[in-house]
């Protein structure tokens, strides 16, 4: 029997969200927001980076444009959280079952705490990672914000 890979989670909670998202695999792996778009054929700020943080010890996931760099100032304000930083690797795995690069917007072991970057509105179709580095996949704005249950926040 074969084991259930981090795209299968992804693929099969989009399915569960109502989400009929395109599915892209790629040869080569696309680990970074311009990696993406350069295979994608589209705007990097089209790209929904999922980025794990570490804030206050608890993970929280934010879905950021791959045109910004997230300002964790004021994200740890959003939450409020004492500090936000980026989590380590194995801190990621643990919390998404994904690892740096691959990190999907769903999937994961659990829901987690997300905010969505409001900037990715902008964009009639978003690409966010797939599970893998080497799976993207495409969804709306309004998909994003169903599947990761986010709140919309200015985060740049």
């Amino acid at each position: 029997m074969r084991a259930v890979s981090p795209v299968d989670r992804v693929v099969a909670a989009l399915r569960e969200a109502g989400v009929d998202a395109e599915v892209r695999h790629f040869e080569e792996p696309v680990p970074t927001a311009a990696a993406a778009a350069e295979a994608l054929d589209c705007d990097v700020g089209a790209i929904a980076n999922s980025l794990v943080f570490d804030a206050d010890g608890a993970p929280l996931l934010v879905l950021a444009s791959g045109a910004h760099r997230v300002d964790t100032g004021r994200v740890a304000a959003l939450v409020g959280a004492q500090r936000v930083r980026r989590a380590t690797p194995a801190f990621v795995l643990a919390a998404t079952g994904q690892e740096v690069g691959g990190v999907a917007p769903t999937g994961h072991p659990a829901l987690l705490r997300a905010l969505v970057d409001v900037d990715l509105a902008a964009h009639p179709l978003l690409w966010a990672g797939g599970g893998d580095h080497h799976t993207m996949v495409g969804l709306t704005y309004t998909d994003l914000l169903r599947v990761t249950g986010g709140d919309e926040a200015a985060v740049a």
